[in-house]
C-alpha cells in the first residue's frame, strides 16, 4: 500500500514510505478473507471490498471518505477479523495493518495525494 500523486501527464508517482511508517496492509489472502470479505461488505464498506478482485485506488478527492471507511472498520474490528483463521488474522493483527492504511490515508490527505493498496 502506498501514497501516490498524479503526474501532469496523468501518470502515477508513488511517494516514499517515510521512516516510522509501513506499507504492509496484510497477507495476500486478506484480500478475500479480511478486506474484501462478506463481513466488511455487510458493514457498508465501499472501498475495501475492491481488494477481493484487484487493487484498490483511492483518488485524492476520495481520501476523506476512505478515512471514514477506515474508521468504520476500526469501530468493528471484532467483526472484520471474525471468521478468519486466528493464526492469520487476530483483532490485533488486523488493527495493526489497518493502522498502516490509516497512516497512508492521513499522509495522502495532507499532501493532496491518493492511496493505492496493491
Amino acid at each position: 500500500m502506498d501514497v501516490y500523486i498524479t503526474t501532469p501527464g496523468g501518470g502515477m508517482e508513488v511517494l516514499e514510505v517515510p521512516e516510522g511508517s509501513s506499507d504492509l496492509a496484510g497477507f495476500e489472502s486478506w484480500r478475500h478473507s479480511v478486506w474484501g470479505s462478506d463481513r466488511v461488505q455487510a458493514l457498508g464498506a465501499e472501498f475495501f471490498p475492491a481488494l477481493a478482485t484487484g487493487d484498490l485506488y483511492v483518488e485524492p478527492g476520495e481520501v476523506e471518505r476512505f478515512q471514514r471507511e477506515c474508521a468504520l472498520l476500526r469501530a468493528n474490528l471484532e467483526t472484520v477479523a471474525g471468521g478468519v483463521d486466528p493464526h492469520r488474522a487476530t483483532v490485533g493483527t488486523v488493527s495493526a495493518r489497518l493502522a498502516h492504511i490509516e497512516d497512508a490515508a492521513r499522509r495522502a490527505r495532507e499532501v493532496g495525494a491518493g492511496v493505492v493498496v496493491w
